[in-house]
């Protein structure tokens, strides 16, 4: 923590009445979307140490891949070695029974029960929400045709638990929850062999507590090949889920089509709408939450002019008084902006166009925006609403979509772990009410299979 006198904040502002705000954040987008392609000078040196070459993250990924598929569990062994620089095998990789039991019994038992009111909060959110079977009948000639749709839960499912810089129990339950919710029987939780990870105690609790029994210390590009391709220790999954830094990100891109992904995650991102009513403390607070994350990304759009400086100063205050501030800083002046709007319908169209992962409407009445605002992973509403009660309690998952792809895709729940499937009956009569068009549509495609396949059943005289 620093003097915030000594302290001054470069972040971005932009006026509209007198720019035009598009070209400056379709920059900002352009930064914020996954490149895969922007490396440190010391990642570049690591890079080259550790394969001889200096590969890009891209190659990097690509190998490691190649390498397990090929190889099975030594490659991954291997890579942890290299990468992690822990010496493990098929036994000490895996998270004993015991040692699940053993972190339970010592962790702090509020944390234990907080656990279980948010592992409530999700199942009672995710259940709700739940895609049910559904069955119709319609006529077609005589006879009636029978639709329906089935949904049943994937069979077996990994989640990414990242564990570098800090414990993330939080992503287990926004990931496992939903799953169980969905009724997945088969959990396989990958965590890198770090302190913060495979060894940490919060970690592997609250894993005994949701009834997780498969926790492997392996992570990066090498764990996320071994859950799609199965290896000695690790049988193949149907579904890769959890958040990751570049490397976890790309390999997920990877082995796409082998197993299916949530997403491919980028820096985590916050739009704050906000009007007159909008503290400015509380609006600092938002921004900076996302910004810590170091990379991570948080914007205000007003068209309350008194606001832009009032958040600044508010932002150097408190980032001065943060433990991870510096951190925060820097992501706010790369990542960041204060945008001033000429009214609350430019604000939300300036909010669709960066199409954020977290949108907060921090306004007097912040339902009667939802209706001019189409793009967000998720939408926060009111001054008493942070994301970070979306982030740990609320219920819906906290995995959403990132660098600007919520103009298309969504936050995970538990309807991305079922597999749905069509199913169609007919009988002979209603089979002879449709054979007319079936037969038509063929001819015009030219696929006379498709037509003789009806014909051969109701006769040719019935088409």
């Amino acid at each position: 923590m620093t003097d915030s006198s000594s302290q001054t904040l470069n972040i971005q502002t932009i006026d509209c009445h007198n720019e035009d705000p598009i070209a400056a954040l379709s920059e900002l987008r352009r930064k914020l979307s996954p490149r895969g392609d922007i490396v440190s000078a010391a990642g570049r040196q690591r890079t080259i140490d550790l394969f001889g070459a200096p590969l890009t993250p891209q190659q990097v990924v690509e190998k490691i891949c190649s390498d397990v598929r090929a190889q099975g569990l030594p490659a991954v062994l291997e890579y942890t070695a290299k990468l992690d620089r822990r010496e493990l095998d098929v036994d000490t990789m895996r998270v004993t029974a015991e040692e699940l039991a053993d972190a339970h019994a010592a962790a702090d038992e509020e944390y234990l029960a907080t656990i279980r009111r948010i592992r409530d909060n999700v199942l009672e959110f995710q259940q709700a929400i739940l895609n049910q079977d559904v069955s119709i009948e319609r006529a077609s000639g005589a006879g009636r045709v029978v639709l329906g749709q089935r949904y049943l839960p994937l069979r077996r499912i990994g989640v990414c638990i990242p564990g570098g810089a800090a414990a993330y129990p939080s992503t287990l339950l926004m990931t496992a929850v939903p799953a169980q919710a969905a009724g997945v029987q088969e959990i396989a939780v990958i965590v890198p062999p770090t302190d913060f990870g495979g060894y940490n105690v919060d970690i592997l609790a609250a894993c005994h507590e949701l009834g997780i029994t498969e926790v492997i210390r392996v992570g990066g590009a090498q764990g996320v090949a071994a859950l799609a391709y199965g290896v000695e220790g690790i049988p193949q999954v149907d579904k890769i889920v959890g958040p990751g830094n570049l490397f976890v990100a790309l390999a997920k891109q990877h082995v796409f089509g082998d197993v299916d992904i949530d997403s491919i995650a980028g820096p985590s991102e916050v739009v704050v709408l906000a009007d007159e009513t909008a503290r400015a403390d509380f609006v600092a607070s938002d921004l900076i939450s996302q910004a810590e994350h170091s990379p991570g990304s948080g914007v205000m759009i007003t068209w309350h002019q008194p606001l832009m400086e009032a958040v600044r100063a508010e932002l150097i205050a408190q980032l001065a008084q943060l433990e991870r501030g510096d951190l925060a800083r820097t992501s706010l002046e790369d990542y960041g902006a204060l945008i001033l709007a000429r009214d609350a319908d430019e604000a939300c169209r300036l909010s669709d166009l960066l199409a954020p992962e977290h949108l907060h409407v921090s306004t007097a009445n912040p339902e009667s925006l939802l209706d001019k605002l189409q793009n967000a992973g998720a939408i926060f509403l009111g001054h008493y609403t942070p994301v970070a009660a979306g982030d740990y309690v609320a219920g819906p998952s906290h995995v959403l979509p990132t660098g600007g792809t919520a103009r298309f895709a969504n936050g995970l729940c538990a309807n991305d772990f079922l597999k749905r499937s069509s199913i169609i009956r007919y009988d002979e009569a209603s089979l002879r009410g449709d054979a007319g068009d079936i037969c038509r549509m063929a001819d015009k495609e030219g696929l006379t299979a498709h037509g003789a396949s009806v014909s051969v059943r109701v006769g040719a005289s019935d088409v």
